[in-house]
């Protein structure tokens, strides 16, 4: 049997590609990050403040969501939408997939942290004269934010990771361009390889990064 000769050789050529390819990764994380995280702050509030209709609804989002592939969800978005008139190009429909599947994630890891807060807080709040709305933006959600956002950070990078299929429906992100430079040079082994490692370091930085923003943000409050 033949040893497998490694050769790396054709890789340097693509580099370009693939700094492309993890920027649109990147980009697709970042919005969202941003949208879901809004998603799911203001559906935890919602489930929190609302009534029994509005808690059944949210909860009915976060159990579709949770509960059915992602790549299904995306080829919804982007093959289904169109059969009702809905027509989006392919970055469109990854970042509006990406950002409804992290809010169902991040409205449950939300509603845990405003569950971990002490009733008590709340009680005193209003005692004081604060609103519910109040009460919960200014004591509330700071604490549960602070309590949850190492799992926060868990699930953005979960998505970014999650995002390699988005190359199904050609967006080019970092997994596109590995698919494409392997089907021009057929080193499939090298070309994979190095897109591992790629995801991880980006996985690693990303973690580090907001880390870092979660220490300045929450200063004082993280347990």
């Amino acid at each position: 049997m033949m040893a497998y000769v490694f050769d790396f050789s054709d890789v340097p050529q693509y580099a370009a590609l693939l700094f492309k390819g993890a920027a649109v990764t990147l980009e697709l994380t970042a919005v969202s990050t941003l949208v879901g995280g809004a998603i799911g702050v203001g559906g935890a509030a919602l489930q929190w403040m609302g009534g029994p209709s509005i808690r059944r609804l949210i909860a009915c989002y976060v159990e579709a969501i949770r509960n059915t592939p992602f790549l299904v969800q995306l080829f919804f978005v982007f093959f289904g939408l169109p059969s009702l008139g809905i027509h989006i190009g392919e970055m469109q429909a990854a970042i509006l997939t990406m950002s409804i599947n992290m809010g169902a994630y991040a409205i449950e890891i939300v509603r845990a942290g405003i569950d971990a807060v002490s009733r008590g807080q709340y009680q005193a709040a209003l005692a004081m004269g604060l609103t519910q709305k109040q009460a919960l933006r200014s004591i509330i959600l700071p604490q549960a934010l602070a309590t949850v956002y190492p799992a926060l950070v868990c699930q953005v990078l979960i998505v970014m990771l999650g995002s390699a299929v988005v190359s199904q429906i050609s967006v080019t992100d970092l997994t596109y361009a590995a698919n494409y430079i392997q089907s021009r040079t057929f080193r499939s082994f090298e070309i994979y390889l190095v897109i591992t490692v790629v995801y991880l370091l980006l996985a690693i930085a990303l973690r580090r990064l907001l880390n870092r923003m979660g220490r300045g943000l929450f200063a004082g409050r993280q347990p």
